[in-house]
């Protein structure tokens, strides 16, 4: 099986409505066992990763942090749902919006500059003479200026 197949098929235990396990009960009640669940999880990771002083800020984050994934998991799955329902291309139809191009372009830059900006950050020297500090010390270079002079 590979990773493209295993992926729908988790994704689609959870989200499609015939294949999940809770597919008798309401939508409504399905969305309320998943954020009671992530509220659960939320629970104990805070409890496990944050300090007393930190507990109510990182758990609110991280619950937060799951609503918000939960949402776009089921929004971005509906919408593929959709799209493959009503598969037409835009070289069929002629469509070429000029803000979906400005926004595929601008999602292949920021991955760019993204993926530069990692590279960047985990180079060790970006110099291929190393540096070892300078020659002399700050005393060394301050000794001839506090010589005596008076001959």
């Amino acid at each position: 099986m590979s990773i493209k197949n295993w992926m729908k098929e988790s994704a689609n235990i959870l989200f499609d409505d015939s294949k999940n396990d809770l597919r008798a009960l309401p939508k409504t009640v399905r969305l309320q066992i998943l954020l009671v669940l992530s509220f659960i999880w939320t629970t104990v990771f805070s409890l496990y990763v944050f300090s007393y002083a930190t507990f109510a800020f990182g758990w609110a984050g991280t619950y937060v942090a799951h609503i918000g994934l939960i949402f776009a998991v089921y929004y971005t799955f509906k919408q593929f749902h959709r799209a493959e329902a009503k598969a037409v291309s835009v070289f069929k139809t002629k469509n070429f919006d000029p803000f979906k191009i400005m926004t595929i372009v601008f999602v292949i830059v920021f991955i760019f500059v993204f993926s530069k900006g990692i590279e960047v950050l985990t180079r060790t020297n970006s110099y291929s003479i190393p540096y070892d500090g300078p020659s002399k010390s700050a005393f060394e270079k301050w000794l001839p200026f506090t010589e005596n002079k008076s001959e």
